[in-house]
């Protein structure tokens, strides 16, 4: 696609935009009376205009049959109401119906996952990560590990970029899980990293990972609904994600888990049980001994929360239509734009620049600019007129233009935006 930085281009982009209509299945808050430019998909997806309607509906469940809405409706009865966002969900993250399930929360389901696949012994002990990972995962890494009566600072190795850069190279980590291979226990990336940007190449990590004897898992919080995704045939051991973001599913909503295939009848696999991942055909007689579900549902805790969970379908609904494939190619196309106009604002003293790759295939809907100077100042105006991005200290602004609802012309007003708040406070 060859890009032009004027009102014409990015109008005649949306005119033959095959995804144009999807914007308009979505609320956009209200800035000064318009639309706002919403970039923030990467940390709060917009609101489908279905969510309403699916929470409505199990409300009127609750209303009409009391706890009865557990069997008798026909349409998503509650005792198996986790069930209804499984294919969507597989399609998603490229796995079986078997191998997901939606519950819980991201960090909740980080630790219930490492309870099963971190099994330190006196030889392996050590966890390979991305420095400057998500804080969800640092705090787990540092309980988890001291939980096991590990030290951290020993225990745990945090793969930094070469100095000079703002990357991973992708050598860099497979040369690190080769280096501490008899002492590795597992490997657990961010699938795509949320200051940066960067997408890692989550097959390779997993094929080195393995081949030195460890587990690896990704937290996949800014992957999910952003990039496609095939952890099955990659031959992931496990991840987690939520649904607030890119899945666009309300704030802290629930979050979903992958375990692969080969586990899923492995009923000697550490975990911390829930009643609700003991065998459903004798879920109810309340018996000791713990039977746990086939595949990923073991994994549960407690029935779904049905309330929340109805506007994740409403919003995963949309993904089954849509479909990633179609969503990949117009976010490769919006974000080059999007680069292409930062690049041509930057100026000969490189006032700012990109810090995410530029080959599309290393990243997401997402470009993080790094600015040298005045970037809150510049940040704080683009708000006021009407831009939701996001500021990341100490002098990055994220901008994420998601391809279900952001246009070209939300990304052409965006760098109109910017090249006045360059002329206002670039020398402030």
């Amino acid at each position: 696609m060859i890009y032009e930085n004027s009102l014409a281009f990015a109008q005649e982009a949306d005119k033959n935009d095959p995804l144009r209509e999807w914007r308009n299945e979505f609320h956009f808050p209200q800035i000064k009376g318009k639309d706002a430019y919403y970039f923030t998909g990467n940390s709060l997806g917009l609101q489908p205009k279905q969510a309403r309607t699916f929470v409505e509906a199990e409300m009127k469940k609750w209303e009409t049959y009391g706890v009865e809405g557990h069997f008798v409706p026909k349409e998503r009865p509650w005792l198996k109401f986790h069930e209804a966002s499984k294919a969507a969900l597989a399609k998603i993250v490229g796995a079986k119906p078997l191998e997901v399930v939606c519950m819980n929360n991201l960090s909740v389901n980080l630790h219930l996952l490492m309870v099963s696949f971190f099994r330190p012994t006196k030889k392996r002990f050590k966890v390979i990560c991305e420095a400057g990972a998500f804080p969800s995962d640092q705090y787990m890494f540092e309980s988890q590990l001291k939980f096991h009566g590990l030290n951290p600072a020993e225990a745990l190795i945090e793969v930094a970029p070469r100095t000079g850069e703002q990357t991973l190279r992708t050598e860099d980590i497979i040369s690190t899980i080769e280096q501490n291979a008899d002492e590795l226990a597992l490997v657990l990336f961010g699938g795509l990293q949320y200051y940066t940007g960067q997408l890692f190449d989550m097959p390779a990590i997993t094929k080195a990972g393995h081949k030195a004897g460890a587990f690896v898992g990704f937290d996949l919080a800014h992957a999910a609904g952003n990039v496609p995704l095939h952890l099955h045939e990659w031959d992931v051991d496990f991840a987690t994600w939520c649904s607030y973001k890119y899945l666009n599913s309300g704030p802290g909503n629930v979050s979903g888990i992958f375990v692969h295939e080969r586990f899923a009848y492995d009923k000697d696999l550490p975990r911390f049980a829930g009643w609700w991942g003991h065998n459903e055909q004798e879920r109810f007689l309340m018996e000791k001994g713990f039977d746990p579900m086939p595949g990923a549902d073991g994994w549960q805790l407690s029935n779904v929360n049905v309330i929340s969970t109805a506007a994740h379908l409403a919003s995963l609904q949309l993904f089954e239509q849509v479909g990633m494939e179609a969503l990949r190619e117009k976010s490769l196309k919006l974000t080059g734009f999007l680069e292409y106009i930062i690049d041509e604002l930057s100026g000969e003293d490189k006032l700012f620049e990109i810090i995410t790759p530029r080959n599309p295939q290393e990243r997401g809907a997402q470009l993080s600019i790094y600015f040298h100077r005045n970037g809150k100042l510049m940040f704080d105006y683009l708000v006021e007129e009407g831009v939701i991005g996001d500021w990341r200290e100490p002098n990055v602004i994220r901008i994420a233009p998601a391809p279900m609802y952001n246009s070209f012309e939300d990304v052409y007003h965006f760098g109109r935006l910017l090249k006045e708040a360059i002329k206002k406070y670039a020398d402030a």
